[in-house]
């Protein structure tokens, strides 16, 4: 196929057009793609729902109830080592609920006495004002 003598400009304006859309798209490739390429797979990474961590809060809420009902039934010839063990799964079923629903807390790092009976309190407190039905 040969190109007419009224074609030559029109294709000579058609490849140089092409030429420097190309040479500006390469560049803008290489100055902004990588940037835009990290905001369309943060765009994705957010777009994704999150998978829930740890066991759903109803049964975290339903399973504090039930070990606060088991340390409050304790009476006084109930054994040491099971009241000990009530309260550490007590406060390690606490540690996952803060964690839920994002309240801070200091049981972990707490010794056994008043201060940790207190934050057990005041963690219990905050978890029932963030909508956690415990005791």
């Amino acid at each position: 196929m040969a190109i007419a003598a009224d074609d030559a400009p029109l294709t000579n304006l058609l490849l140089y057009v092409g030429l420097v859309l190309a040479q500006c798209a390469v560049c803008w490739a290489v100055l902004y793609g990588p940037r835009t390429v990290r905001r369309l797979a943060r765009w994705r990474v957010r777009r994704r729902p999150r998978p829930p961590k740890g066991p759903p809060i109803q049964s975290l809420a339903a399973d504090l109830r039930r070990v606060h009902r088991t340390l409050a039934q304790y009476g006084p010839g109930t054994p040491i080592v099971r009241r000990v063990g009530a309260r550490q799964a007590y406060d390690a079923l606490l540690v996952q609920a803060c964690a839920a629903v994002d309240v801070e807390h200091h049981l972990d790092t707490l010794p056994e006495g008043i201060d940790r009976e207190m934050e057990r309190l005041r963690v219990e407190e905050s978890l029932r004002s963030a909508g956690l039905a415990i005791p």
